[in-house]
C-alpha cells in the first residue's frame, strides 16, 4: 500500500504543512462563563499588542451561549466603556454565521458558515492565545479540544488548567507538595441539595474553629466574582445563594488577617521565573479587592511591593514552587496571603490571568523589565515551539 494513502501522524502533517511568510495567531475570547465581558477587554489589549509585522491575527469570540464567532479585528471596541465591560454579540460580524475549527490533526483549517450559504474558509492558524476566563475556557475543556486540534496554545494545558481552575483540587495540590494553605471547607452539589441544614452546622463549626468573618465563593470561579464576605451567621444563606449562581460546588474560607500579594510567574528557556511581587493595598470603597474594584474602579496595586529582601525571595519561591506543583506551562499569576505573624500562605493561582492594561500580572513583569508586547510575544513564540499531545 502506497504510504500517500495512510493517515498522516501530527509530525508528518506538519512537516507537509505550508509555511506562511508570518504565522497566524487566533485569539479566543468571550466565553459562557460569568467572566465573559473581562475576557473580551483582554483580549482587546493582547490584540493591540501584538506586533502586525511578525503575526496575522484572527479574532474568534464566542457568545455567553456558546457560538464561536468571527469579530472584526478592532480591540479599540474591545474596552469598558462607561463602567460597562463589552460583549462578544457586540463585536461579532453576524448574528448567526459560526466558526468550526478543525479537530483533524492533520488540519488547522478554520472555516465560517452562514445559513443557507457556502461555508468559507479562512485559512489555517499556527497558534491559539485563548484569553478565555472561567468555566468552558480555562479549565481545560478549550485545551482539550485544541489537543485534538493538534493546534499549539499559549498557556497550561488540560490537567494543570483544570486543576488550576478547581479551587479545592487545587489546595489539593499544594497541600500534597507542602505549600501553605489556609483553613478552608468544600460543600459540593449533592451535599448541599441532600441536606442545607447539615451544611450550614459544618460552616457555623468552621466559623467557630476559625472565627468570623468568612469567604464564600464559588469554587471554580474567578475575577473574585460570586464571592461574598461573611460577617455572621445572618448573611451566611444569601452569601451561598450567590456563590452557587455560578457554581454549584463552593468553597468556605477563614478570614487571613495580613497582606495580599501576588507574584507573576513566566516560563523562559531555562524554565520558570518569578516577577517582582505587588502588592494589593485595602480597598476603602469595598469590603474586599472584588470584581468591580479591580475592572470598574481600576483599584491599583503597589508594584514593587514593599517587602524585604527576603520576603521577595521567599514569595518569588513559592510562586514558582505552585507553578511547578500544578504542572503550569507558559504563564500563572499567583496570589498569597503575608499573615500577621509573618508567614505566606497561597490562596489561589490563575492559569490565564487578566492581561487587561491594569491587571497585576502584565504590570508585574513591566517592572521585571518584560514590556506588555514583550510579554505577548514570548508567550506566543513558547507555544509555537511546544508541541501538542503528552509532553
Amino acid at each position: 500500500m502506497s504510504s500517500e494513502n495512510l493517515p498522516q501522524s501530527p509530525e508528518r502533517a506538519e512537516s507537509t504543512r505550508p509555511q506562511r511568510s508570518k504565522p497566524r495567531v487566533a485569539v479566543v475570547f468571550g466565553g459562557r462563563s460569568s467572566e465573559h465581558g473581562i475576557s473580551v477587554v483582554t483580549a482587546g489589549a493582547v490584540m493591540k499588542a501584538i506586533d502586525r509585522t511578525k503575526y496575522d491575527v484572527l479574532p474568534i469570540g464566542i457568545t455567553t451561549d456558546g457560538r464561536w464567532a468571527l469579530t472584526a479585528d478592532e480591540p479599540e471596541r474591545m474596552a469598558i466603556t462607561d463602567r460597562r465591560v463589552p460583549d462578544v454579540d457586540g463585536l461579532a460580524e453576524s448574528a448567526e454565521g459560526s466558526v468550526v475549527l478543525s479537530v483533524d490533526p492533520g488540519s488547522r483549517e478554520v472555516v465560517h458558515t452562514e445559513p443557507g450559504s457556502v461555508p468559507k474558509a479562512l485559512g489555517e492558524v499556527d497558534v491559539v492565545f485563548p484569553v478565555l476566563h472561567g468555566p468552558y475556557g480555562e479549565d481545560g475543556t478549550l485545551q482539550g479540544l485544541l489537543e485534538l486540534s493538534g493546534v499549539p496554545y499559549v498557556g497550561a494545558g488540560v490537567l494543570a488548567s483544570a486543576v488550576g481552575q478547581d479551587k479545592e483540587y487545587m489546595k489539593r495540590v499544594f497541600i500534597s507538595f507542602g505549600l501553605p494553605v489556609g483553613p478552608y471547607e468544600v460543600v459540593r452539589p449533592r451535599e448541599w441539595d441532600r441536606d442545607p441544614s447539615a451544611v450550614r452546622k459544618r460552616i457555623v463549626d468552621f466559623a467557630g474553629e476559625h472565627g468570623w468573618p468568612l469567604f464564600v465563593k464559588p469554587a471554580r470561579g474567578g475575577s473574585s466574582m460570586g464571592i461574598t464576605k461573611v460577617d455572621d451567621l445572618s448573611g451566611l444563606d444569601a452569601a451561598i445563594e450567590e456563590a452557587r449562581r455560578h457554581d454549584p460546588k463552593f468553597l468556605v474560607e477563614s478570614l487571613l488577617r495580613g497582606r495580599e500579594i501576588e507574584c507573576g510567574v513566566l516560563e523562559f528557556e531555562d524554565g520558570p521565573r518569578a516577577s517582582v511581587p505587588a502588592e494589593i493595598p485595602p480597598v476603602t470603597a469595598h469590603d474586599f479587592y472584588d470584581f468591580e474594584a479591580k475592572y470598574i474602579d481600576s483599584a491599583t496595586g503597589l508594584v514593587p511591593a514593599p517587602l524585604t529582601e527576603e520576603q521577595t525571595a521567599e514569595v518569588r519561591r513559592l510562586a514558582v514552587a505552585a507553578f511547578d506543583a500544578v504542572s503550569c506551562e507558559g504563564l500563572v499569576r499567583a496570589d498569597f496571603f503575608l499573615t500577621e505573624d509573618g508567614t505566606f500562605v497561597i490562596n489561589e493561582i490563575n492559569t490565564l490571568p487578566g492581561f487587561t492594561p491594569i491587571s497585576m500580572y502584565p504590570r508585574m513583569w513591566q517592572e521585571s523589565g518584560v514590556s506588555y508586547p514583550e510579554l505577548v510575544d514570548r508567550l506566543i513564540q513558547a507555544a509555537l515551539t511546544r508541541s501538542t499531545g503528552l509532553r
